[in-house]
């Protein structure tokens, strides 16, 4: 029988709107053009499934977080390669994630919250602004960053190639593409 390697999972966080989804979306075209299997978790599309009316209260993000860290861990287990773009606002969601799969980088996607709250593309800032929604990380919800990630892409001060050539350039450091 053929020994399966473990997939590799990266986790993009960061504020609502720092671009995760955007640069996730980006690494993983670049993988997939040199022949490298990966499939994306994004939490947007996710919570679509899971809960489609999230009220983004504490149990509600525990359990949610809780089942895509169980996604991913199946996943990676089984040799595919895993891209986690969620805001994952509390660092123990992360860090849980780092304990279940061994081979785990953390990518912290920075950018301040006012030029997010200038970028605002699904509205969310200026929902929170009028209250018409809550629990907003880096609003009215505290946003842990990471301690130490791996890598750290500033959206505001790098472009997208510049963000995914380095996330490249730590994927073959490490080993886990050539």
């Amino acid at each position: 029988m053929k020994e399966q390697h473990q997939g590799f999972a990266l986790w993009f966080t960061g504020l609502p709107a720092a671009g995760k989804s955007t640069l996730a979306e980006a690494v993983a075209v670049q993988l997939r053009q040199h022949g490298v299997a990966v499939e994306i978790l994004d939490s947007d599309q996710l919570r679509q499934v899971l809960t489609p009316h999230p009220t983004y209260e504490d149990d509600e993000r525990d359990w949610f977080y809780a089942v895509m860290v169980y996604i991913g861990q199946l996943l990676t287990n089984h040799g595919v390669n895993v891209l986690f773009a969620a805001t994952a606002a509390q660092r123990t969601y992360r860090e849980v994630a780092r304990q279940m799969m061994p081979r785990f980088a953390e990518i912290y996607v920075d950018c301040p919250l006012e030029r997010l709250q200038a970028r605002d593309p699904k509205g969310i800032y200026a929902k929170a602004a009028a209250g018409t929604i809550h629990n907003v990380p880096g609003v009215d919800t505290p946003y842990e960053p990471p301690l130490s990630p791996e890598v750290v892409v500033n959206t505001e001060q790098q472009s997208v190639a510049e963000g995914v050539a380095a996330l490249i350039v730590f994927l073959r450091s490490r080993e886990w593409v050539q």
